[in-house]
């Protein structure tokens, strides 16, 4: 077996404190997630990945209350794992009383250990009571009650991503013609049919945007040039405001009349200039092959 060892962080805490958003949120940050896993078959699973699955790096899970063996066994299940060499993390999601109770009358959820919505204070309180000796073990502590799920989702990136923040948003550039309609798909859109066109060019004009003489043609013009600067770095700056609002896919349509010139090009400058700056980009042409 090898000495390679994934690094584990256990989400738990109160019910109604905001687990469900925690795990899609290291979802997002590529960990294998799963949720209530019963804990006596964890130490069982880790191995598996240990020996079968090395590509299985960091593992998030979701343990709380509805698993009613885990108050029981945690703390010898967790010890020994630590000291067979694992990592292991414990983020403990908590919140007031009335802000779980305000949650799960907005949500008309059933608290797992109360009967009826008048039976809720009480349950919360034993819940709370019931994991205050595993509170006391957590790695890190974290208070929801003033956070929204935006926020929520930032505080788990900004702790737990191991990825460069290029690397937390995949942006698909997509040329397009406007004869064929506004792609749906499309976050930002940019209408580039006010760029010289070599579609009136007659030796251009039955090329595309991805040959070398389409290309070098666009380019040329300062006012291609002056766009592409001017759009690119403020896309660049809005990246960054998208990555901290937790968006993970982000599409910029690029339009011109037919898809098959203009677009394609600046489609393609664009994809380069976000991708030397370390941004995750894929450039696909709607239209290129229509006419």
């Amino acid at each position: 077996m090898s000495s390679y060892k994934p690094h584990v962080v256990v989400v738990t805490g109160l019910s109604g404190s905001g687990k469900s958003t925690a795990i899609k949120a290291f979802e997002d940050l590529d960990y294998f997630c799963i949720d209530n896993l019963p804990v006596p078959l964890l130490g069982d699973f880790l191995s598996l990945c240990e020996k079968d699955m090395p590509d299985i790096t960091r593992i998030a899970l979701g343990i709380d209350i509805r698993e009613r063996k885990f108050l029981k066994d945690y703390d010898a299940i967790f010890s020994d794992l630590e000291n067979r060499g694992y990592v292991l993390e414990i983020l403990f999601l908590e919140a007031e009383d009335y802000v779980v109770q305000r949650r799960y009358s907005q949500t008309r959820r059933v608290h797992p250990v109360a009967e009826s919505e008048s039976m809720l204070p009480a349950a919360i309180q034993h819940e709370r009571d019931q994991l205050s000796a595993l509170r006391a073990r957590a790695t890190r502590i974290l208070d929801t009650g003033t956070l929204s799920v935006h926020q929520l989702k930032q505080f788990i990136t900004g702790c737990y991503s191991h990825m460069k923040e290029g690397e937390l948003l995949s942006v698909q550039v997509l040329s397009f013609g406007y004869k064929y309609g506004l792609p749906m798909e499309a976050d930002l859109v940019i209408d580039v049919r006010f760029l010289p066109n070599p579609y009136f060019v007659e030796e251009l004009k039955r090329c595309d945007g991805r040959s070398d003489p389409v290309r070098s043609w666009v380019l040329q013009w300062p006012a291609v040039q002056e766009f592409l600067s001017d759009y690119c770095s403020l896309v660049l700056k809005l990246l960054p405001s998208y990555i901290a609002e937790g968006k993970r896919y982000l599409t910029i349509a690029v339009g011109c009349t037919g898809g098959k010139h203009r677009s394609v090009v600046i489609a393609d400058r664009i994809g380069e200039n976000l991708r030397q700056n370390g941004y995750y980009i894929n450039v696909f042409h709607r239209d290129v092959n229509l006419e």
